[in-house]
């Protein structure tokens, strides 16, 4: 399917590629555009709290090595304008928005955590837009979730020097080791650096996320909604929101594919940022099969 011209990137990475803005439905988005001109686009959904310079470049700049990837902050994120909704479907409402405002007729996306909920969310009410999704660390309507404990704990940490590395990644020296490193590599940009709006976000995505998980989905409507393949990744020890919920996807989903990453918490997807990289690649750039 043809898509629309996208300002070639290719020298660009997460770190120094200028922050964009693009109006939709009375939105200014905020966005970051990597990778090559032409390829289907894979839009980036982001967890809980999380801004563009949240997201791990060692990730992003790898997958935009040979397809254009467009990180973005959703209304209220960020440099976006607007206000942060305070449930899901409006959070995809929002992001559908974006992805209308660039004129892409065809996308991929990639949701974690939060993110992943509004990927399901797309992916069930826009079959025509969304080719293939990818779902990280999340889970289903009326899964399972442990948000504010979680929370709770980690920031009562007071020895740790960022509350991700509780969060997104084990006890484990090698787990702790890769969370450190994860947390250079989000650092590196100095200029131009997203911004942290606090809990005029965090609020109303907190309740977003645990009414998503509150809420009854009889029959899993939402995922037998959705025909395109997936990919489900999760960590093995994901405290706040448990890997049984990729399981449960994994079998309501139609054509699912299901990736556990071992000794690894929420942030496998950064843990294992090489592993995830090639899993991703395989699964976008592979064929459906031969009905």
């Amino acid at each position: 399917m043809t898509q629309p011209d996208i300002a070639s990137q290719d020298v660009a990475t997460l770190e120094t590629a200028p922050t964009l803005y693009i109006e939709g439905n009375g939105i200014r988005f905020a966005y970051r555009r990597l990778g090559p001109a032409t390829g289907n686009p894979l839009i980036l959904l982001q967890h809980f709290s999380g801004n563009i310079d949240a997201w791990d470049p060692a990730v992003v700049n790898a997958l935009a090595v040979d397809r254009p990837v467009i990180a973005f902050d959703n209304a209220g994120v960020g440099r976006s304008t607007g206000q942060t909704p305070d449930t899901v479907a409006t959070m995809a409402r929002d992001a559908v928005d974006f992805i209308d405002s660039l004129g892409f007729l065809e996308v991929d996306l990639l949701g974690f955590s939060l993110g992943g909920c509004v990927a399901q969310q797309i992916a069930a009410e826009h079959g025509q837009l969304v080719r293939k999704l990818i779902l990280v660390g999340t889970a289903p309507k009326g899964g399972e979730e442990h948000l504010l404990a979680v929370l709770r704990e980690a920031f009562s940490q007071t020895d740790v020097p960022d509350p991700r590395l509780p969060l997104f990644f084990t006890n484990s020296s090698a787990s702790r080791s890769s969370g450190l490193a994860f947390l250079k590599r989000t650092k590196v940009r100095k200029d131009d650096r997203d911004t942290d709006n606090g809990s005029a976000v965090t609020d109303p995505q907190a309740k977003a996320l645990i009414a998503w998980c509150a809420a009854p989905d009889p029959g899993h409507a939402i995922l037998r909604a959705i025909r395109q393949p997936a990919l489900v990744v999760s960590g093995s020890h994901d405290t706040m929101l448990p890997a049984n919920n990729a399981y449960a996807m994994f079998k309501e989903l139609s054509n699912a594919q299901l990736v556990l990453y071992p000794d690894s918490g929420h942030g496998a997807l950064f843990q294992h940022h090489e592993t995830f990289v090639s899993h991703v690649r395989t699964f976008l750039d592979s064929q459906p099969a031969a009905e």
